[in-house]
């Protein structure tokens, strides 16, 4: 998988993907319109944040490549790629009990804070995208 040239781009199967950590410097591209929604990205080797319709969605320390992004009514999953292990912070519904699944194996359960924020480690390796899902 590579890094995402446009910063952001809609997919075919209705996905989205965003992000490009090989960046030296902070790109942002806002405006992007994708199923009557308007995204907003920053991304580059320290961070990548995504934001929807002004909402906080996604962000990652350092920088990541997010492929096949889709949000349901249970939570998100995707792919992600970085040179190196990321702290993730995910915008989901607040005070709410989450299984998450990485590379199809549990790592368990976690309940949001007030404000909706979900955040959990993953281990990068830089090689090949992890697959992680979040659902109620």
């Amino acid at each position: 998988m590579a890094v995402v040239e446009q910063l952001i781009r809609a997919e075919s199967d209705g996905s989205i993907s965003f992000g490009n950590y090989k960046l030296p410097e902070k790109k942002k591209l806002e405006n992007f319109k994708h199923n009557g929604n308007i995204f907003k990205v920053k991304t580059y080797k320290d961070i990548t944040k995504l934001e929807c319709n002004e909402n906080f969605v996604y962000e990652s320390v350092p920088g990541t490549a997010v492929t096949e992004f889709v949000e349901t009514e249970n939570g998100v999953e995707f792919k992600v790629e970085g040179d190196n292990d990321a702290q993730i912070t995910l915008g989901l519904l607040e005070n709410t009990e989450y299984q998450i699944l990485v590379n199809g194996t549990s790592v368990g359960k976690m309940t949001t804070n007030l404000g909706g924020k979900l955040n959990l480690s993953v281990e990068l390796s830089g090689d090949k995208p992890t697959r992680v899902v979040v659902e109620r």
